[in-house]
């Protein structure tokens, strides 16, 4: 098996132009669609449309590799980072850390890219990692750093990175090509080619997945003008098994990306589809309760708040009176008049007869 850095022309990717173009006039498209969507919020609705947006990416980016995260923690961490007061309480080691980072991204994505710019990402991440040895810097062990199958009885090897005593001179490069590129490349080309070159490198010991999705969204930013605030975590989490087989099928072999960047830029054009989805969502929110919250009473704006909470996806199946009543903790008859109160204010949509009826929030549909 040869290993992408392993070809002689390492690290001189070639790609068809022609297979990315369309992608690229679509990307910048939407870009201007959701620009425009934020320029005519307020101030307030801003804030909370960027805070949603980046404990998202923060909860999904986590997921990716595994691990579950709380996400009110995740989005108090994110308040206090950006100088607000937190709505919960102070999250574990993993959550403070890669909101930290996510923040961080977000402040400072018009910075060139420098080596102390990941190892302070990394440091944030490892914050309370006792088993990683390398924190801040750069992998160091003399053993392969490989990616291997979780089988015990017959593990494989699905792609073994270049040595660590070549990391200090492989990150200078692409450091470099990563900050001359800003003024080459387009930008799905640019992020797709960073998001694949770093993970290539694999150059910390832990972390290298997160790290490389937030290059990725730095390189999107950069190419805008503006953070990006896209839900690139998000559209990669949604098909996991996707985006690792396009990983692993593009870091063996020649140095032809073309498959990656398609790959690429489909994920990213879903992502931007995501981050619509949600400014529609917290937009209609502000409609809904200024148009109703003086109607409703304090049972319904309870189970009215808890369904925001539950984010663009609401609850499984839409709510249901039972869900109500757990919620508010109010009788049967009291619950199906609050939920027909709610309806004919239009705070809520009616679906399903008997044991089979669901409420939903009455929201504008994105795009219309």
């Amino acid at each position: 098996m040869v290993w992408i850095w392993q070809n002689t022309d390492w690290p001189e990717f070639r790609y068809d132009k022609k297979a990315i173009s369309s992608f690229e006039t679509e990307f910048l498209h939407k870009a201007g669609t959701l620009y425009g969507s934020m320029k005519h919020m307020g101030e307030e609705d801003k804030l909370s449309v960027t805070i949603e947006l980046i404990s998202e990416e923060a909860v999904k980016t986590s997921k990716i590799e595994g691990e579950i995260l709380d996400r009110n923690s995740v989005q108090s961490s994110i308040q206090r980072q950006l100088g607000l007061k937190p709505s919960h309480k102070k999250g574990t080691p993993a959550e403070e850390g890669v909101s930290k980072m996510m923040v961080d991204l977000y402040k400072t994505w018009d910075a060139p890219l420098s080596h102390e710019t990941l190892y302070h990402w990394h440091t944030m991440l490892m914050d309370g990692q006792r088993s990683i040895r390398d924190i801040g810097r750069y992998r160091t062990h003399e053993e392969p750093m490989q990616i291997v199958s979780a089988r015990l009885d017959k593990p494989e090897v699905h792609y073994e990175a270049p040595p660590s005593k070549s990391m200090k001179r492989e990150m200078a490069a692409f450091i470099t090509r990563f900050n001359k590129s800003k003024k080459t490349e387009s930008a799905l080309v640019r992020s797709g080619i960073a998001h694949l070159y770093f993970e290539a490198i694999h150059p910390f010991e832990d972390g290298n997945g997160r790290i490389g999705r937030a290059v990725s969204e730095k390189a999107l930013s950069q190419n805008l003008g503006r953070p990006t605030l896209i839900a690139l975590a998000q559209a990669i989490e949604a098909n996991r098994k996707a985006y690792y087989s396009a990983l692993q099928l593009n870091s063996q072999d020649d140095m032809d990306i073309t498959d990656w960047l398609v790959y690429f830029a489909k994920t990213v054009l879903a992502a931007q589809d995501r981050t619509q989805k949600t400014i529609d969502f917290l937009i209609g929110k502000t409609k809904l309760y200024d148009r109703c919250s003086e109607k409703m009473n304090e049972r319904q704006k309870r189970v009215i708040d808890r369904m925001f909470k539950e984010g663009i996806d609401g609850f499984k199946g839409g709510l249901s009176a039972e869900n109500y009543m757990t919620i508010t903790k109010a009788p049967r008859a009291t619950t199906t008049r609050d939920l027909q109160a709610l309806v004919e204010m239009g705070a809520l949509t009616k679906t399903g007869e008997l044991r089979y009826t669901r409420y939903n929030l009455n929201l504008p549909v994105s795009g219309k």
